[in-house]
């Protein structure tokens, strides 16, 4: 038994080209939404620190004691580091977590270590300006559910703190209306965080099963092709040289079965030695030289027309070659063995690239839709072939008059009846 190449081995092919594919530039996804809410954070939290900055300044350092300029030191540090740590992608959560329990704590230790509040001009701590930075940064560094309590729970603190001699001595009233403004602001930094973050989420699932799911077709593809590979030699190299050995009459058919026999060991030897994507090329005039080659073995004429010395992917000339082959076996095996049956090959050359293979002879005919299921030539060894490896097939037949098989590769329609090349062959065939 001949082992054959296994499907994996295509696979592996496809999974490879999957793999080198160029990505999308700056695709959305849930790490590219977190780098920009970072640095947005980072931002913001820059140009609310620096407006903080001259009111800590401005309060008397006599009457601030040593914990006052460690907490300073903390909360500024803390968003230098949010910055840095959004520009690096590195550090993001613990940097916000950082400033957003640092600028809690200050507020709870607030009115126990400062007896007079920020000369801002209405009372207001300095801690105010940085309300939104810290909830904000609790968004980024934690949880939906943590993050939803700090955005509640950092303003009603403050309100807190208001009410106190150290926070201004306001009513409960304006203490009241400071909280819900910080807490409205807050909101909506973190509806719209969450939003995006979640967003970003649906498109990485939706992207990480389109991406499963084409990986699945490239495979499911990949193992396709190899059982019609597979199909299509089985049927060439064993089922056809069989049948024409059981039939064979006389010298010439017994000829034509021996080197049947002998090109279906060297298509088996090939197709174990063959490598997936070897990614070689060979020129059209070694397609030529081959078909050539089988049809000196059979009643057919052969001719070239164009430049042969285009150059076609080694994986399109090998289908090429293997369906013209079947195709000249089914002609010489069904269209009749009367010695007024002509049959010619004849290989295109257009000026665009490419190759066009006519096979014609003007025997029996066959009506295609009437081919049974099990019966491979046509269906597998020929279409299935040339198609798969990026070609066309047209197939011209009449009952009684004969058979038109046209290959082209590249691909492209070919309707019934079209006459792109005239050959002497045609004159006055399917007319």
């Amino acid at each position: 038994m001949v082992a054959m190449p296994p499907a994996s081995a295509s696979v592996g092919v496809a999974a490879s080209t999957l793999v080198s594919a160029k990505r999308p530039h700056n695709p959305i996804s849930r790490a590219r939404v977190e780098k920009i809410v970072s640095r947005t954070v980072g931002g913001f939290g820059l140009v609310f620190g620096l407006q903080a900055l001259p009111m800590m300044l401005a309060h008397n350092p006599a009457l601030r004691p040593v914990w006052s300029v460690i907490i300073d030191g903390a909360l500024l540090g803390g968003i230098g580091a949010v910055v840095i740590t959004a520009i690096l992608k590195r550090g993001v959560v613990a940097a916000n977590a950082f400033v957003a329990i640092s600028y809690f704590v200050a507020l709870i230790l607030w009115p126990f270590f400062v007896s007079e509040p920020s000369p801002d001009g209405d009372g207001r701590p300095w801690l105010w300006y940085l309300c939104t930075v810290a909830t904000a940064c609790a968004v980024v560094a934690f949880s939906a559910r943590w993050a939803a309590v700090c955005t509640i729970a950092i303003p009603i603190t403050f309100g807190i703190v208001r009410t106190l001699p150290s926070g201004g001595s306001v009513s409960w009233g304006l203490a009241v209306l400071d909280s819900v403004y910080a807490i409205m602001l807050g909101g909506v930094v973190f509806i719209i965080i969450t939003i995006l973050r979640q967003a970003a989420s649906v498109v990485n699932t939706a992207q990480s099963a389109a991406l499963g799911r084409y990986v699945n077709a490239v495979r499911q593809h990949a193992v396709e092709n190899e059982r019609v590979q597979v199909d299509a030699i089985v049927h060439d190299s064993v089922l056809t040289t069989l049948l024409s050995a059981a039939f064979a009459r006389g010298a010439q058919a017994q000829h034509l079965a021996a080197t049947m026999a002998a090109d279906a060991i060297g298509h088996l030897q090939a197709a174990i030695a063959a490598q997936p994507n070897a990614g070689s090329w060979t020129s059209v005039g070694e397609v030529a030289d081959r078909i050539r080659a089988t049809a000196l073995t059979m009643p057919f004429e052969f001719a070239v027309h164009g430049d042969p010395a285009r150059r076609l992917p080694f994986h399109a000339s090998e289908a090429i070659y293997f369906a013209a082959v079947q195709a000249m076996v089914n002609s010489v095996q069904h269209a009749g063995h009367d010695r007024m049956v002509a049959r010619t090959v004849t290989i295109y050359c257009p000026e665009r690239g490419g190759i066009v293979v006519e096979i014609v002879d003007t025997g029996r005919g066959f009506d295609e839709a009437r081919i049974p299921e099990e019966r491979l030539g046509v269906r597998v060894s020929i279409r299935e072939r040339v198609e798969n490896a990026g070609g066309s097939v047209s197939i011209q037949s009449c009952p009684g008059v004969g058979t038109i098989v046209t290959l082209r590769w590249p691909g492209g329609h070919i309707a019934p009846g079209e006459s792109r090349f005239e050959t002497p062959s045609r004159e006055g065939f399917l007319q």
